[in-house]
């Protein structure tokens, strides 16, 4: 998730030493065989978990770089494929010459491909479709062939296209019949002008496609290249190309103004993957982890389709100058379609900051603690990070007597290791937390070595599955430690391993800059010794949500590190609760009798059933029955949006006279209390709280 940029020394020094700072000639091709080269090395030498080159890693990075190139199957055809599996085999000797014939033959084969697809596409939309014709098409491309020559491509080009023109067919129809709902004079359009103008559309369009695609440089098809080669590893040892790097310079020094979100490829559509805590998409509330980007607008301007462009070219249209507007067509995570408005923004540090909440149940007064990220800040004289803040905000709430504390670490993408270990420490004597381990070496374990305890009272943990790595070490040590229970989605995100980034002119004599490699080098370890890679921390009480049967997380991504474990660090587990076990049940069996958890629960069933529909009607009315029934069916969700907990939620005493001359802080406290009176999740956490007995307050931990 949070990324650290730095450079270690010794693995520099390591791969200094294998390549001997040798000086090349200063050309293209000599440029791509030293990267092959200096990556190779480095991958095989520091790389956590280092990968035989040999036949099986060869057939890896021979379906991934065809795959990255073509992922819809709509270009190459089973001719090319015969003649690219003559090296299906060779790749990794290769890269152990630094021989580039399989790249080049694949990468010119594909260029040509798109000369020949270009010459075609104008014609196909030339012509009406006929949308009475009952066709359909196959959304599911990974599982699709390709095509047996280019009469069937063809033909597969006429259906993607088609599909294409109903979509924009369709959302014409239903805009026609809006306005003529507003306006009892408005002469609606007729089918065959509004089938002319998607048709039209899409062809502009395509238009643009292939402007952007001759666009590309030998550099930009090298660096998908690499990147085949680098995610045979684990799905976070990237190359980042010149240009891509100096954009991740601007995006890690500066305020880099955007919607705030992490986008990811997904075959041929951008995936939302992270949202980040302070930024516009995540104060908006509408944009989801999981959702597609189909069509990108500036403000009222026509929209952009963007499917099948590259990331790094979406990025550039969705991304811009704060205050300007942009406007996202998603297909949204249950398969509806949404146009959201987001104002572009920089992330608001505050809103990345802990804040506290006081909360009455059950004629008690509890403490709610959100914490959005695990944060450190070096520029400052006396630097503000999410430990000392949390020990203020702890320390606040007990002013007010609270008989119990909710942390809430829910969509807490990680950070700061350090911070994540002095926290673990406000609730415990002293102690192990996490183990950290480079492959080769024994685990180092960090310890909280400071004996005093803010809090030693109840404790529970909110987390979902976009809680990770930092999120997970605090979560896990507080569960192996017995010292909270753990409630939210079946498990966290399972990102148990740590990157750096290697600027390779660093250690490398060579004029032209030759970008970086962010690359895997150490891997968490729970106390108890089980990683967090892949399995992340595993509820105490797990509570159905929207994403409980999909694929979200570590375990959703290509070549993930497995997971295994090594010997416990030596630690004492916590004695402290009276009624653990009870609670638990108690809880669960809340859970499993809640209509609401279990209308979450079968919405949750039926978003993963609507994710697998790969089938698409090309007949109009086929289409627009499809949509209905799909809304018909989600209406029943609807209701989901409507709960509410009549808990109030107020800031601590401290906040009030802040808020006094602030207006702008007491209207961020307003929401944030407002949405916490509408969280089901929040009110069962705050239950076990309630139930929570605490059998012994001497917490001291020797290890």
């Amino acid at each position: 998730m949070k990324r650290n940029y730095k450079i270690v020394l010794p693995i520099v020094l390591l791969i200094g030493l294998l390549l001997g700072n040798k000086v090349f000639a200063q050309n293209d091709s000599e440029k791509d065989k030293i990267l092959v080269a200096l990556i190779r090395d480095a991958l095989k030498n520091a790389h956590y978990s280092p990968k035989e080159f040999n036949d099986e890693f060869s057939e890896v990075i021979y379906a991934d770089y065809i795959e990255a190139l073509d992922p819809t199957k709509r270009f190459f055809v089973a001719k090319d494929l015969k003649l690219f599996s003559a090296y299906k085999k060779e790749i990794d000797d290769q890269i152990k010459t630094e021989d580039l014939t399989f790249f080049n033959l694949v990468t010119n084969t594909f260029l040509d491909r798109i000369k020949e697809t270009e010459g075609f596409y104008a014609s196909i939309l030339e012509e009406p479709f006929d949308f009475d014709k009952d066709e359909t098409f196959s959304l599911d491309y990974e599982n699709e062939v390709y095509p047996k020559n280019k009469k069937v491509r063809l033909e597969k080009w006429r259906k993607q296209l088609k599909l294409n023109v109903l979509g924009r067919l369709y959302d014409k129809i239903e805009d026609e019949n809006n306005i003529k709902k507003d306006s009892a004079t408005y002469i609606v359009k007729s089918m065959t002008t509004l089938e002319k103008e998607a048709r039209e559309k899409s062809k502009e369009n395509m238009s643009d496609y292939y402007t952007r695609m001759k666009d590309l440089t030998s550099d930009d098809w090298f660096s998908l290249y690499i990147n085949s080669i680098t995610a045979t590893f684990d799905p976070h040892t990237t190359y980042f190309s010149p240009k891509i790097k100096k954009k991740f310079d601007i995006g890690m020094s500066g305020k880099l103004e955007g919607i705030g979100a992490r986008l990811s490829k997904k075959g041929d559509y951008t995936k939302v993957v992270e949202l980040i805590s302070g930024g516009p998409a995540w104060r908006k509330g509408e944009l989801e982890v999981g959702d597609l980007i189909l069509k990108v607008a500036q403000a009222d301007a026509e929209p952009l389709d963007i499917v099948g462009m590259r990331l790094d070219d979406a990025i550039e249209f969705i991304k811009g100058k704060k205050g300007t507007e942009v406007r996202l067509t998603l297909k949204k995570i249950d398969g509806t379609t949404k146009i959201i408005s987001i104002i572009r923004d920089v992330v608001e540090l505050e809103e990345t900051f802990a804040k506290s909440s006081t909360v009455k149940f059950d004629n008690k007064t509890y403490g709610v603690i959100n914490l959005p990220q695990f944060y450190i800040d070096f520029s400052e004289k006396n630097f503000r990070n999410s430990a000392t803040d949390m020990e203020k905000e702890i320390e606040e709430l007990k002013k007010e007597n609270i008989e119990g504390l909710l942390i809430d670490l829910r969509n807490n993408g990680g950070g700061s290791l350090k911070t994540a270990i002095e926290i673990a420490g406000l609730f415990i004597d002293k102690g192990p937390i996490v183990q950290v381990k480079y492959n080769d070496k024994s685990p180092r374990i960090d310890k909280d070595i400071n004996p005093k305890i803010q809090w030693n009272g109840s404790l529970v943990v909110l987390v979902n599955e976009l809680s990770a790595s930092a999120s997970e070490i605090f979560a896990a040590a507080m569960q192996d430690y017995n010292r909270a229970i753990i409630i939210g989605s079946n498990q966290t995100f399972g990102k148990g391993t740590v990157q750096n980034i290697l600027g390779l002119n660093n250690f490398f004599r060579y004029k032209k800059d030759l970008g970086a490699l962010k690359m895997t080098i150490q891997k968490f370890y729970r106390i108890n010794g089980g990683s967090t890679q892949l399995k992340g921390v595993v509820s105490d009480i797990a509570i159905p949500d929207r994403y409980t049967y999909m694929e979200i997380g570590e375990r959703d991504e290509k070549n993930p590190l497995k997971w295994d474990k090594i010997a416990p660090a030596k630690y004492e587990a916590l004695d402290f609760y009276e009624n653990f076990d009870d609670v638990v049940q108690n809880s669960r069996i809340r859970i499993m009798d809640n209509p609401h958890f279990n209308l979450i629960n079968e919405n949750a069933k039926w978003l993963k059933k609507s994710r697998e529909d790969k089938v698409a009607f090309l007949n109009y009315n086929k289409y627009k029955q499809d949509i209905d029934n799909h809304n018909k069916e989600a209406e029943k969700f609807k209701k989901l949006k409507d709960y509410k907990n009549d808990l109030a939620f107020k800031s601590p005493l401290y906040e009030l006279p802040l808020m006094e001359k602030d207006s702008v802080l007491e209207q961020k406290r307003t929401a944030w209390h407002k949405n916490l009176s509408k969280d089901i999740y929040i009110e069962e956490a705050l239950r076990v709280l309630s139930e929570l007995k605490v059998k012994n307050t001497a917490v001291a931990v020797k290890g």
